[in-house]
C-alpha cells in the first residue's frame, strides 16, 4: 500500500500527526509548532480525547488522533472478558468522538471503524490489536486518498503565476492542493491568514507550504479584503469542518467575512470537503464556543487589562450564496447541487 503522505510537508507525515506505538499515542503539539517541535504522549484514550479537546491537534488531526486513541483503547482492554471489552471499546469510541461537539458526527465514523474492526477480530478469534492497528492505517490512507482529487480540482482553478489565499490550517485539503500545484509545475504564491487565537495559518499552513517550496506570505486576520485588492488574489480556498448537504460551509471563524470580500471583489471561493449526510441543513450543526480567555492572549502573552472580556466562537457559517463551488472526491459541485453527491 502506497502511503499518501508522500511529497507533503513535515506536519502532514503520518507519524507527525498522531501515532500509536507500544502503549502510547504520540501527538504533535500544533499549538506551538513550529516555534517548538514537541509531542504530547498519551497513555490512556481519555488523555487522547482531552488532547483533542485542548487543541493539541486540530483540523483533520483529531480524526487521526481518535483512530490511534481507539488502538490505545484496544491495548488498554487486553485481558478483559469479551463482553466487558466490547462495552469498554464502545465507551471509548464515544469519548473520543465527542471530544469536540461540532465534528462529533464525522469523528464517529473513524472511532466506529476501529471499534468494528476490533469486534470482527473478536468474532473471528483474531488478534484485536493487529486488526485495530491495520484498520487505523487503512482509514488514514483512505482519508488522505480522498483529498487527492479535491486538491487537483482546486489546483486546476489556479493559473500559473497566480496567487491563492487560505484560511486556517486546512490540513489535508490545502496540502493536497499544494502537492497538485507542484505536480502541475505551477508557480503560485500562497497568502495565509494568521488565524487567531492559535495562529494556525501563520504557524501550520505557512510552515507546510514553505516546506513544499512555495512563496508564502502571512497576513493578519483583518487584511484579506485589502490583500485581494492589492495582491491580485486569484482564488480563496478553505477546508470545511462541516459541509452540510444544502451547501453551508462551517469552518474556522473568519471564513464568512473572507467569503463576503470575495463576493465583492469577484474572487472565486472554492471550499473543500465532502458533504456530511448527518448534517442535511445548518440547523443540525452545533457551533462550539471555546474559552473566551484565549482571545485575550497572543500565544502566551496577555494583551488586555484585567476586567476585559473575550468571546471565542470556534467556527462561523458561510451561506451557499457566498460559495463558488465545493470540491469533493466526486468532483466540483455548486452548493445548490450538492445533494447530487449522494446519487
Amino acid at each position: 500500500m502506497q502511503r499518501e503522505d508522500h511529497g507533503l510537508g513535515f506536519i502532514m507525515q503520518y507519524e507527525n500527526v498522531a501515532w500509536y506505538d507500544k502503549g502510547k499515542v504520540r501527538i504533535l503539539d500544533r499549538r506551538i509548532y513550529p516555534i517548538r517541535t514537541e509531542f504530547v504522549e498519551c497513555t490512556h484514550h481519555s488523555q487522547v480525547a482531552q488532547a483533542i479537546a485542548d487543541m493539541v491537534t486540530q483540523s483533520g488531526g483529531p480524526y487521526t488522533a481518535a483512530s490511534m486513541g481507539m488502538v490505545l483503547a484496544c491495548y488498554e482492554s487486553e485481558g478483559m472478558a469479551e463482553k466487558e471489552r466490547r462495552e469498554y471499546l464502545e465507551k471509548a469510541a464515544w469519548t473520543l468522538s465527542h471530544a469536540r461537539p461540532t465534528t462529533s458526527a464525522k469523528m464517529m465514523t473513524y472511532t466506529g471503524s476501529i471499534q468494528n474492526a476490533a469486534f470482527k477480530a473478536m468474532d473471528e478469534g483474531k488478534n484485536v490489536m493487529e486488526a485495530a492497528q491495520e484498520q487505523a492505517i487503512i482509514d488514514l490512507n483512505k482519508r488522505y486518498s480522498k483529498s487527492v482529487p479535491i486538491g487537483k480540482i482546486v489546483a486546476d482553478h489556479v493559473p500559473d503565476g497566480g496567487s491563492i489565499l487560505t484560511q486556517f490550517w486546512a490540513e489535508l485539503d490545502i496540502a493536497m492542493v499544494l502537492r497538485a500545484l507542484k505536480e502541475q509545475n505551477k508557480d503560485v504564491k500562497v497568502f495565509c491568514s494568521e488565524t487567531r487565537p492559535y495562529f494556525q495559518g501563520a504557524r501550520l499552513t505557512a510552515s507546510c507550504a514553505v516546506d513544499m517550496g512555495f512563496d508564502v506570505t502571512v497576513i493578519s486576520d483583518n487584511m484579506p479584503a485589502y490583500t485581494m485588492k492589492t495582491k491580485g488574489i486569484d482564488l480563496f480556498t478553505s477546508a470545511a469542518d462541516v459541509t452540510t448537504v444544502d451547501g453551508h460551509i462551517v469552518n474556522k471563524v473568519g471564513t464568512f467575512q473572507i467569503a463576503m470580500a470575495c463576493k465583492y471583489y469577484g474572487v472565486p471561493y472554492i471550499a473543500a470537503g465532502n458533504p456530511n449526510p448527518a448534517h442535511p441543513g445548518i440547523d443540525s450543526v452545533v457551533i462550539e464556543e471555546r474559552d473566551p480567555e484565549l482571545t485575550l492572549h497572543a500565544m502566551d502573552i496577555k494583551l488586555t487589562k484585567d476586567g476585559v472580556k473575550g468571546y471565542y466562537p470556534a467556527f462561523d457559517v458561510t451561506p451557499p450564496e457566498f460559495v463558488t463551488g465545493i470540491a469533493t472526491d466526486k468532483g466540483l459541485f455548486k452548493p445548490a447541487d450538492l445533494y447530487k453527491y449522494f446519487e
